[in-house]
């Protein structure tokens, strides 16, 4: 690539930027809408295998970056150079099988070493690289890719305990080396988390076998996607019927305790099912 290509486009950005109105005018937020259109008309002309449109498309995204760029140097934030720099060096670190002594098998053992190298740059999770502001079904889709890449998918549903289990073992473990005491120790299956419908029913139907783990359980599943599904409810506020048939459910299994979104109806199931088990011990 010719640097004085580079050169001439960042010319013309700065006169752009002292001397039309509408291009001064511009910050990150104005920019934001307009760069996610471009992101879909480029999405668009891929999918049409419209080499020539490609073109097109991907010079006007390169604008945005540019755009972008200028904006952090006017607010002495970060240049052009230091995103080329930044960017070099994220892919030096995450193939480490080729700038470094790591050996892969496959595609598939890359991109679980990505993830794992990611959590190392300060990431807080897998799923953090998933885009709030991506469309739900496409939010939903990439929630499951990223939990592929890291062991989270199953032929079939005896597995999932099995992870799961796993899972809070090691957890537990690493929190009782760091010191918490194992009584303040409170485990969570995580219903819902990458997880398919017939994956969190597995669950609650095995909570007997997470109780032998020996900590307390807490059950999450106040209008979790899952229990949309059954219902038919898009709605979030239209699960609450059924988080409760849940909560009663789960009463009878003795946790320890359920999250939900309103206490009182909750409460209420949890108190009426314990009644009822309390009137058949005495009966």
């Amino acid at each position: 690539m010719s640097n004085h290509a580079i050169e001439r486009l960042e010319k013309i950005m700065d006169e752009l930027r002292e001397q039309c109105p509408w291009d001064r005018k511009q910050t990150i937020h104005t920019l934001r809408q307009l760069t996610i259109e471009e992101c879909h008309e480029l999405a668009d002309v891929i999918t049409d295998e419209n080499w020539k449109g490609i073109q097109e498309e991907l010079g006007d995204i390169l604008l945005h970056i540019i755009f972008y760029t200028k904006i952090g140097s006017e607010q002495k934030l970060f240049s052009f150079e230091d995103v080329i720099n930044g960017i070099c060096d994220k892919l030096v670190f995450r193939h480490p099988h080729i700038y470094g002594d790591v050996v892969v098998k496959d595609e598939e053992e890359v991109k679980r070493n990505w993830e794992n190298l990611k959590l190392k740059e300060g990431k807080t999770s897998v799923m953090s690289g998933v885009p709030r502001s991506l469309p739900p079904m496409v939010q939903a889709m990439r929630i499951q890719e990223k939990a592929k890449q890291v062991g989270f998918e199953w032929e079939n549903k005896e597995q999932v305990w099995e992870k799961v289990k796993e899972e809070l073992e090691a957890r537990i473990e690493a929190a009782i080396e760091a010191g918490i005491n194992p009584e303040q120790i409170i485990i969570d299956p995580g219903l819902g988390f990458s997880k398919l419908p017939e994956h969190n029913w597995e669950l609650l139907r095995n909570i007997d076998r997470i109780a032998l783990l020996g900590y307390p359980i807490l059950i999450g599943a106040s209008r979790k996607r899952f229990l949309g599904e059954l219902t038919g409810s898009t709605n979030p506020d239209d699960r609450e019927a059924a988080s409760i048939a849940v909560t009663a459910m789960v009463a009878k299994q003795n946790v320890w305790g359920v999250r939900t979104h309103s206490v009182k109806p909750h409460r209420d199931a949890i108190a009426t099912v314990n009644s009822f088990l309390k009137s058949k011990v005495e009966a």
